[in-house]
């Protein structure tokens, strides 16, 4: 048997371009769809949020696909053949739910909030689904296929390059999809309808429609063309899976919701730790889907400025990363770091509220951008201290469960931040108030957040972790 190549740097970057495009999809979910159903549109903001986080809701689908990718090709091939069969369809449902939104629109504008526009939103929910479950399809055999293709000694180095790649699709995004829809007939009262019998002014919606349409097909087209060239013959070339044994620890697909739980609460220190990321990820994904519609009623920014706000975060994001990798965290320590990860993050949001009451743009995109560095700060950080808090033994086990539980939380964040929203809106007439709410909450967050990473102990943890799992684990075997 033929021995596979090591893995080149430059197909580290080609494997990158698949997390580019990951990148530049997040964006038009999270980026433009939620503006256009809550500003645009006037979907209740709750409503709107459960429809769009209902992607992340399936997140345990990568169960089945991580361990279907592990026993039956497809294709020939045991990542390839999913990769780009889901990516074939999360790329095509994206335009999909863009038609079913236009229908929530059209319905809303005409009936109100009668049946029929609750069915369409309740079918834009499910295509969201359908969409997360494509996104699992494509991404947990693409992750399975990093390990495959790499050994220890690089494997860093690989996640590295093409989790960084991730964040440039972000960046690059933002800028492209700005550009193409930086349209002045997309901004201010140009977009309104001008019926004369109307008492309300609505939105535009065959101008809108005309508009982000073409946005839906050039990325996703984009977007998959990146999906094969990043793997193409990289798995036939290089994948060392036919020379590899069973694995001792589990991977993160291979982890299902009940087990990651039992996991994550097995002691005292793993339920503390547990608790600071549940947290954490909750406090830096509330605001995922109002950001951008906080930029369009609160600042009056155009769909196309709003969706560069993520080129700012995005670029905040890599900075942080970099900087936080090389220089902070090698001084600070992981546990310092983390730490003023989430006080920087904090005083971040403390801006973007006093940015709503002065309605100073160029004053939002800089604290964007700041708050973009926390959470470079916070991923280097976080996730160096949860490597070192487990025992090698059951550092696949315990990531992976994190991996699952994270995936969950951010579903569970969306919601909440939609929920806050309309909460604000009903109890405040100002909306600068009412996105306030949203920000302040994360803000309690993170402090929350810092008082349990206060109340972790490395060395009790890496006492204990390891027997406590071992322990769980058994216990579900018998």
């Amino acid at each position: 048997m033929n021995t596979p190549r090591q893995l080149p740097r430059y197909e580290m970057f080609r494997l990158g371009l698949f997390q580019m495009g990951l990148g530049m999809m997040s964006l038009l979910t999270l980026g433009v769809l939620n503006r256009i159903m809550i500003d645009e549109l006037k979907v209740v903001p709750i409503l709107a949020a459960t429809a769009i986080a209902m992607h992340q809701v399936v997140a345990p689908a990568r169960v089945w696909f991580g361990q279907l990718s592990d026993t039956r090709p497809l294709w020939g091939h045991h990542r390839s053949g999913y990769v780009w069969l889901g990516a074939a369809l999360f790329t095509s449902l994206s335009f999909v739910i863009l038609q079913v939104i236009w229908q929530i629109g059209l319905n809303l504008q005409v009936h109100g909030w009668d049946g029929v526009t609750y069915a369409w939103l309740g079918l834009c929910g499910g295509l969201f689904g359908l969409y997360g479950v494509a996104l699992s399809m494509s991404s947990t055999p693409f992750a399975a296929l990093l390990v495959d293709v790499s050994d220890e000694a690089e494997r860093p180095q690989l996640i590295g390059v093409v989790w960084s790649m991730l964040m440039v699709g972000i960046v690059l995004g933002a800028i492209i999809s700005a550009q193409i829809i930086q349209r002045p007939e997309l901004c201010g009262t140009q977009i309104l309808t001008y019926d004369p019998t109307a008492s309300v002014k609505t939105v535009d919606l065959a101008l809108l429609q005309a508009s982000i349409n073409p946005l839906f097909t050039l990325v996703p087209t984009v977007v998959f063309g990146l999906s094969l060239l990043a793997t193409w013959g990289i798995e036939r070339r290089y994948s060392r899976l036919g020379d590899r044994t069973t694995p001792t620890s589990l991977r993160d697909d291979q982890i299902t919701l009940g087990r990651a739980l039992k996991i994550l609460t097995a002691n005292r220190q793993t339920g503390l730790f547990f608790s600071f990321l549940l947290v954490m990820t909750l406090s830096l994904f509330m605001q995922d889907a109002i950001l951008e519609p906080f930029g369009g009623e609160v600042f009056g920014l155009c769909v196309a400025d709003t969706t560069r706000l993520n080129a700012f975060w995005g670029s905040g994001t890599l900075v942080g990363i970099g900087l936080t990798g090389f220089v902070i965290a090698p001084r600070l320590g992981k546990m310092n770091t983390t730490r003023w990860g989430c006080l920087l993050a904090a005083l971040s949001l403390s801006l973007i509220i006093i940015a709503g009451f002065t309605a100073n743009a160029t004053f939002l995109r800089l604290v964007i951008a700041a708050f973009g560095f926390a959470v470079g700060l916070l991923t280097v950080g976080a996730t160096n201290l949860m490597l070192d808090l487990t025992a090698a033994e059951t550092a696949g086990t315990f990531i992976g469960a994190w991996g699952l539980s994270q995936a969950m939380a951010r579903a569970l964040a969306t919601i909440l931040g939609g929920g806050l929203l309309s909460l604000g809106k009903g109890l405040f007439p100002n909306p600068a108030i009412a996105y306030g709410l949203v920000f302040f909450t994360q803000i309690m967050g993170f402090f929350i957040a810092i008082n349990l990473l206060r109340q972790v102990n490395v060395r009790e943890f890496q006492t204990d972790s390891q027997r406590a799992i071992a322990t769980t684990l058994e216990a579900e075997l018998d």
